[in-house]
């Protein structure tokens, strides 16, 4: 990445799609007051969410431990960033969580839990850091992303998955809480989602235009019907394949950062990546994003300096088939956050500053001669 002192003064071809943009937005906002700044070294707070009632496959509450032991920190400190972690959180168990409605599973459960993480995330962005949540299944999109809009209630949120999530608790068939968030999180649709017990806290933060989907490939018809009617931004894997994901990046920076600079919350389900790459998740659809596409997806949100809040979510060890198929997943996690702040392929460098230099002839001559 090119750092610039002052980015608006230049826009050089050799930089990304997001840091011209970006520099674009410096240029127009050269002076003005009250905007998100970018932020040009990282302090990162990783906080685990053992969470897995939002869905019904076990071994979901694993992932942060899985997570950390594939070195998660170790690589996050070799890139730069200082790193804070928070631990897991502790979630208290309900009891008597009676399904709603005949339908909707453990939502008490998933209230609490999520109300815990919305206050942890707040305060880590109060004192100053990012904060890269680690699933746990993507039910806890509801507490990352309410404590993330207390803290800057203008955020942008690029939600990259297969699922839209976007179900209400009328339309679910499932009745599993991990495929509804954003519904409860859209000020749009609150006359279609219904009070549940242990939602009292929540509040909706984001607005149709505050979000833009990548990857999607396994959309029910009423999440269709939403996504059409209410005019919500998303890049279907088909629009990857026709447009290229560069074109796609352009178009979502484009929609969300066009007229201002806002933070960025980057909501990562594992199973946004095909299959073959990320096998031990509740819910893989094949004909996902590739290792490229979503490495280049982490480059370009790395490259705005906007990225405030990242999620990565849904992976889950007892789901592999082989021990190698656990390690892809995870390592595949891993590469996703390390990407979101600096790693690159080129290589994750250190600050290099000099070359070092031969000694002179005369020195050399002298070594050879007191060796012999």
């Amino acid at each position: 990445m090119i750092q610039l002192s002052r980015p608006w003064l230049i826009l050089s071809p050799l930089l990304s799609l997001g840091e011209k943009l970006v520099a674009r937005l410096l240029r127009k906002q050269a002076g003005s007051s009250g905007q998100y700044q970018r932020r040009p070294a990282h302090s990162v707070a990783l906080v685990g969410a053992p969470f897995s009632r939002g869905q019904k496959r076990k071994g979901v509450d694993h992932g942060p431990a899985a997570i950390r032991n594939a070195g998660l920190v170790e690589k996050l400190s070799g890139l730069g960033c200082q790193v804070y972690d928070f631990g897991d959180l502790s979630f208290t168990q309900v009891p008597n969580d009676e399904i709603y409605n005949n339908i909707i599973k453990y939502p008490r459960s998933v209230g609490s839990a999520n109300q815990v993480l919305a206050d942890t995330v707040h305060g880590a962005l109060a004192a100053g850091h990012s904060c890269v949540t680690l699933g746990g299944d993507h039910s806890l999109a509801l507490g990352s992303i309410s404590g993330h809009a207390r803290q800057y209630p203008h955020l942008a949120v690029i939600w990259v998955d297969a699922h839209a999530d976007i179900n209400t608790p009328l339309t679910t068939t499932s009745g599993n809480l991990h495929g509804q968030p954003v519904s409860f999180l859209l000020r749009e649709l609150q006359d279609k989602v219904p009070a549940l017990p242990g939602f009292s806290w929540l509040k909706p933060c984001l607005s149709r235009s505050d979000i833009v989907y990548i990857g999607l490939r396994d959309v029910d018809p009423a999440e269709h019907y939403i996504l059409k009617n209410y005019d919500i931004q998303y890049f279907s894997m088909r629009d990857i394949d026709h447009f290229g994901i560069q074109k796609v990046m352009e178009r979502t920076f484009e929609h969300l950062l066009g007229s201002q600079q806002r933070p960025i919350h980057l909501s990562v389900d594992i199973d946004a990546f095909d299959p073959a790459l990320a096998p031990a998740t509740g819910t893989p659809v094949k004909g996902g994003l590739t290792y490229r596409e979503g490495m280049y997806i982490s480059e370009e949100i790395h490259n705005t300096g906007l990225l405030s809040v990242m999620d990565i979510v849904e992976v889950n060890p007892l789901l592999g088939a082989s021990q190698e198929e656990v390690n892809a997943t995870v390592n595949l996690a891993v590469d996703v956050v390390a990407t979101c702040f600096g790693q690159t392929r080129e290589g994750a460098h250190i600050i290099f500053e000099e070359l070092p230099s031969p000694s002179s002839p005369d020195d050399s001559d002298s070594e050879e001669q007191v060796r012999i």
